[in-house]
């Protein structure tokens, strides 16, 4: 599976397009970042060296945020907020929907619409109940200039909904191709991730307005959800596509042992809960390994014992030349971030970045600068910026 490098931390240590002007202020924003502190300094690794920044503070379990053309940013916090931060300063952004936090679940994920800067729409993700359920369904509104939402329109629910608060996943994601990929988690009922009638356990495919593309596998079989493009999964919390070919990357948690990374291909079954590199918590096995099943697509990697990998982004650019081509995981129970080199399809180095330095490390993004940010989920967690030396 690839050498692995643990990082002494004692040691001193598509992109969504916006328009000119906004980068412009994007990037002057950045050159002050009012607030931010430099909690880690000349970081090492084997590709770079690096500062840590914490650009905001005190937010309690965020989950995703997003870059907003003006420098600013949208975070959400799984209770159910939805915050704006620009410049130091924050502001709660009202006209969410009723948000089912329970367990796991909660305000999720959240996405600019690739026209943003002409029609200031966007995407997220949440629990809500429905149907005698709770169920991840995604939905679509307008900010306006007073940070309220408008015309929120809920354009996907999960069919059916699932019941407790385990494994909703839920990641969002923009294809080149223009349509949106969500990450649906077993919901804790791990057979319904092999039904193709359920969404449990999937990796969707729709549009913006939550219809199914036009070219998803299961589209006209009898009894099939049609968004479905993938399935077998159990709870993926780290998606990224490679903006420049279209890679689908994808990691999930897998049971005790068993995590996994991969490049998803259409109509793929993932193999949960029928094979796992995983056991049965308190130990027992789980099905057959996934490399003993011609019908089940072997993960590219594998992380036994787990890592609870969460956020995941390629670096695209030559902001840190060491690092471009790479993957980045999130890591909440191994509390890092995992540094992944794929060449030729196959994983040939990893790296733990930041362990135990900052916390439980839930989303990873690059942002318009081309550097890495992290948000940690912590009951005072915060989002953070890696810094080249």
């Amino acid at each position: 599976m690839g050498q692995l490098h643990r990082l002494d931390n004692s040691k001193p240590c598509r992109l969504l397009p916006v328009c000119i002007l906004g980068l412009l202020c994007y990037y002057s924003g950045l050159g002050t970042l009012s607030g931010a502190e430099r909690v880690l300094e000349a970081v090492k690794s084997e590709a770079a060296t690096f500062d840590v920044l914490r650009v905001v503070d005190g937010l309690h379990h965020p989950w995703g945020f997003e870059f907003l053309p003006d420098g600013g940013l949208l975070i959400t916090e799984r209770r159910g907020r939805l915050l704006h931060w620009h410049g130091g300063e924050r502001r709660e952004v009202s006209g969410l929907p009723e948000i089912a936090n329970v367990g796991q679940g909660g305000l999720m994920d959240i996405l600019l619409d690739p026209d943003f800067t002409e029609n200031q729409t966007l995407f997220f993700a949440y629990a809500a109940r429905y149907d005698g359920g709770v169920g991840t369904r995604v939905a679509r509104a307008r900010l306006d200039e007073g940070f309220e939402l408008q015309d929120v329109t809920v354009i996907f629910s999960m069919n059916p909904p699932g019941r407790g608060g385990r494994h909703f996943g839920c990641r969002l994601a923009w294809h080149p191709d223009g349509s949106l990929f969500v990450s649906i988690g077993d919901r804790g009922d791990q057979n319904r991730a092999q039904q193709l009638d359920s969404h449990h356990g999937s990796l969707l495919r729709i549009d913006r307005d939550g219809r199914p593309h036009p070219e998803n596998p299961f589209l006209n079989r009898d009894g099939a959800q049609p968004e479905i493009f993938s399935y077998g999964h159990r709870n993926a919390q780290g998606l990224w596509i490679d903006p420049n070919s279209g890679t689908i990357w994808q990691n999930e948690h897998g049971p005790q042992g068993g995590d996994t990374l991969n490049a998803v291909e259409m109509g793929g079954n993932y193999g949960w809960p029928l094979a796992t590199y995983g056991e049965e918590y308190g130990g027992g096995r789980i099905g057959v390994q996934p490399n003993q099943r011609q019908d089940i697509i072997n993960p590219l990697l594998h992380w036994t014992p787990s890592i609870a990998p969460s956020g995941l982004s390629g670096f695209v650019g030559d902001a840190v030349p060491g690092w471009q081509g790479n993957l980045f995981n999130g890591a909440l129970r191994g509390m890092h971030l995992r540094r992944v080199v794929v060449e030729d399809g196959q994983v040939v180095h990893q790296e733990e970045l930041l362990l135990h330095a900052i916390g439980r490390i839930r989303q990873v993004r690059q942002g318009p600068d081309g550097l890495l940010w992290l948000c940690t989920d912590e009951r005072s967690g915060g989002i953070y910026k890696l810094v080249p030396r």
